[in-house]
């Protein structure tokens, strides 16, 4: 039967999509623009149930699509006319006809008949009930008993009282006649009717029959609810043939956030500043409980159907506190460590600090806190950038993955692409100890994990994170009673076009992001001043009453003592000590030089090597082992420092190396120069040496141009064409570069 009679296909609902509470999040108008909600089983109440047959078909769980008497006695009233005209139909074959709706005739009539005992081969009884809720009218655009519920009483149907319950009962024979919200009064007196009737009939208790005769019917229609639009939307997406989709989501918070975030924008506008985007992920379940793509979706001047939580955005400087687990992991740091943070040319890319200020030397833990450029550069050049990138990569990010074979290290800067999704994640992973897994917008089972950071350099890095001495607190939250215990990191995008802020604790991770979606930036669109401000209000609000508990030091981690001025395990020549977090057997044993004994003459004039010190007259003294980055800065800023005297000028001894040699830092190697010829421009020549160098000696094209002082800037007028500049110091040692320069 069924191959030459096929059964319709099911009805075509309006997606939805549920909190994890199972209340409704998001609706949709089904593809033929009704509000036809599923109903599911579940929802269909014991009096929702009783109520409806009762009045439609009160022999419906005893016949097979088709009641015969109630036939015969419905043709004899129509042929006799005696009683009400009736068309006796069954809820199974106005089923039939609400599948297919055709018009009124006797051969259609036995087409439903037909259709009916059809079904109830098919169907169970209580699936055809759950079809009749499911498109029975309720005037307008308005189908089934779900939709009906949630747009008038703003519940959902096994929430409904008994008054709201047989309300929608009656509904379904008189729709356009009993209209809810027009003409309330009809439908109570119709309701009231019909629950006197119920009462003789002794369907419900009398008790409360009463109570839902004395209750009142005000109401009126309701928009659908419209929570978490771009996450609702996200979903009906990537579940197209679904009629339900049960996200993670909390409707509280989801709540909570987006009236935060609309609130908090609104007050940016005069700043120039138009759109938010917030993510809030159960740090223990990777779910995702609140999600908001922009300050309003309705927001059509600013682009509000925007999606900021999937917008690939630059990153600023969010992404530093992963490339410091990783160094720490690879032995390469601690947090005591100190790193160069002096002007350099990493290979022609050179990095500034956002407030353009360079302050010598700084510990790890300091150029993380305060989020200072040139030590991260320098840091991922000694890692490599395709190690860093290939974490990223396993973390998920997208655009870095298409993008690896081209970044370099100006991607710790934000010269990289990423979204607030995959930022917050990553975040997540430091929360759990290093360990990383998707993100669950469902209420799907967990993933599977995988380990990107060691446990240790998780915490030691929550631990610098979670700070409160540092420029990105935001101004007054220091004294603030009302300031989160959280770990957080903000970062600002070149030209001031993105502000972030990250934070976790425990429980929960927090994502923002503030700018404009047409990219526009604005003098005050800062991480730290206007992103925190929120994460802190957000914190707030959501994780109010989250357990006072803090990271705490795994059993991998140990204390050792370092030096003082470099971090690095102590020398026979580091005096000053102090404490310091390592990874035993990962961390260097790198031990500290920071200081060397020099052989000096009796007057202090200069330096003997051991070749040339003479049997007496001379003391031994230490002098200061600095980089020649860092003696050179000193030198530039008037910092005063012991120098190292010039070496005994009687030496024959020629001390080249190409360890020690002078390092060129301009003009930058393999490099095209295009010079205005008419402009006169010329190039600068610079270098770093060793700090007992006095003196240099620049030469083009191995032909003699000038000496000059160690740390001297030279301008010359370079030919056109191939150019091979050298450089030599006192000491014999040499270094050459080439470069091509074009005149215009």
């Amino acid at each position: 039967m069924n191959w030459f009679f096929p059964i319709p296909p099911p009805p075509q609902y309006s997606p939805i999509v549920l909190a994890a509470d199972g209340s409704v999040l998001h609706a949709y108008l089904n593809p033929t623009q009704k509000w036809r909600m599923k109903t599911e089983l579940r929802e269909i109440t014991p009096a929702l149930r009783k109520a409806i047959v009762e009045k439609e078909d009160r022999w419906f769980y005893w016949h097979l699509g088709v009641n015969p008497v109630a036939l015969v006695q419905a043709a004899a009233r129509n042929i006799f006319g005696t009683g009400r005209t009736t068309g006796a139909s069954t809820i199974t074959m106005q089923v039939a006809r609400l599948l297919e709706p055709k018009e009124r005739s006797f051969g259609n009539k036995l087409l439903e008949m037909l259709r009916a005992t059809q079904l109830e081969l098919h169907y169970s009884k209580a699936e055809i009930l759950q079809l009749y809720l499911n498109l029975v009218p309720y005037g307008g655009n308005v189908e089934g008993v779900k939709s009906a519920a949630l747009l008038y009483f703003q519940q959902p149907p096994d929430y409904l009282s008994l008054a709201q319950t047989v309300t929608l009962a009656i509904i379904p024979n008189r729709p356009r006649g009993l209209i809810l919200g027009k003409n309330n009064a009809a439908v109570l007196q119709e309701r009231n009717r019909w629950l006197r009737r119920f009462a003789q009939a002794g369907l419900f208790p009398q008790q409360d029959i009463e109570d839902a005769l004395l209750e009142p019917l005000q109401v009126r229609r309701h928009a659908a609810p419209a929570l978490a639009p771009h996450f609702s939307r996200r979903l009906v997406r990537q579940f197209p043939q679904q009629a339900i989709i049960r996200s993670a989501l909390s409707r509280n918070k989801q709540s909570k956030v987006e009236d935060l975030t609309r609130n908090y924008v609104r007050r940016l506008y005069e700043r120039g500043i138009t759109q938010a985007a917030v993510l809030v992920i159960n740090n223990r379940t990777r779910q995702v409980e609140a999600y908001v793509g922009s300050a309003d979706f309705r927001d059509f001047a600013h682009q509000g159907q925007n999606d900021g939580v999937q917008a690939v955005r630059s990153p600023g400087s969010t992404l530093k506190p992963f490339l410091y687990a990783l160094a720490m992991d690879r032995g390469l740091v601690t947090p005591k460590r100190m790193l160069p943070d002096v002007p350099t040319n990493f290979q022609g890319y050179r990095p500034e600090n956002y407030d353009k200020h360079c302050n010598g030397e700084v510990t790890l833990e300091r150029a993380l806190a305060y989020s200072l450029n040139i030590p991260a550069v320098r840091v991922l050049q000694e890692l490599g950038v395709p190690s860093f990138t290939d974490k990223l990569r396993q973390a998920g990010f997208r655009n870095i993955t298409r993008n690896a074979p081209r970044l370099g290290l100006s991607s710790i800067l934000g010269g990289c692409g990423a979204s607030l999704e995959e930022l917050t994640n990553l975040y997540v992973t430091l929360a759990n100890g290093g360990r990383y897994s998707h993100l669950r917008l469902t209420a799907s089972p967990k993933t599977s994990s995988n380990r990107l950071f060691s446990e240790a350099s998780a915490f030691l890095t929550t631990d610098i994170l979670a700070q409160l001495t540092r420029p990105d607190l935001p101004l007054g939250a220091a004294s603030s009673l009302r300031l989160p215990k959280v770990a957080w990191k903000t970062g600002t995008s070149y030209g001031r076009r993105d502000a972030w802020s990250i934070g976790y604790n425990k429980q929960y991770t927090i994502g923002v992001w503030v700018g404009n979606f047409n990219g526009q930036g604005s003098p005050a669109l800062t991480g730290a001043d206007v992103a925190t401000p929120l994460l802190f209000d957000l914190f707030n609000a959501v994780a109010y009453n989250s357990p006072n508990d803090w990271f705490v030091p795994p059993a991998a981690l140990d204390f050792r003592l370092v030096c003082a001025e470099t971090g690095l395990v102590p020398g026979e020549n580091c005096p000053n000590q102090l404490i310091d977090y390592f990874l035993p057997g990962v961390s260097s044993g790198q031990r500290c030089q920071h200081q060397r004994e020099v052989l000096l003459s009796a007057d202090g004039h200069f330096t003997y090597c051991r070749a040339c010190a003479p049997a007496a007259g001379f003391r031994r003294e230490l002098y200061p082992n600095l980089l020649p980055e860092i003696a050179a800065y000193k030198e530039a800023q008037g910092i005063p420092y012991r120098r190292l005297p010039e070496h005994n000028p009687q030496c024959q001894l020629v001390q080249a190396g190409p360890e020690r040699a002078p390092s060129i830092t301009s003009p930058t190697p393999n490099t095209e120069y295009v010079l205005n010829s008419h402009e006169k421009q010329q190039l600068l020549l610079s270098c770093t040496t060793d700090n007992e160098v006095r003196q240099v000696y620049w030469y083009v094209n191995d032909q003699f141009l000038r000496a000059a002082g160690a740390n001297e800037r030279v301008f010359f007028r370079p030919p056109t064409g191939p150019v091979k500049i050298s450089c030599a110091d006192d000491h014999g040692r040499n270094t050459d570069v080439l470069v091509t320069v074009t005149q215009l």
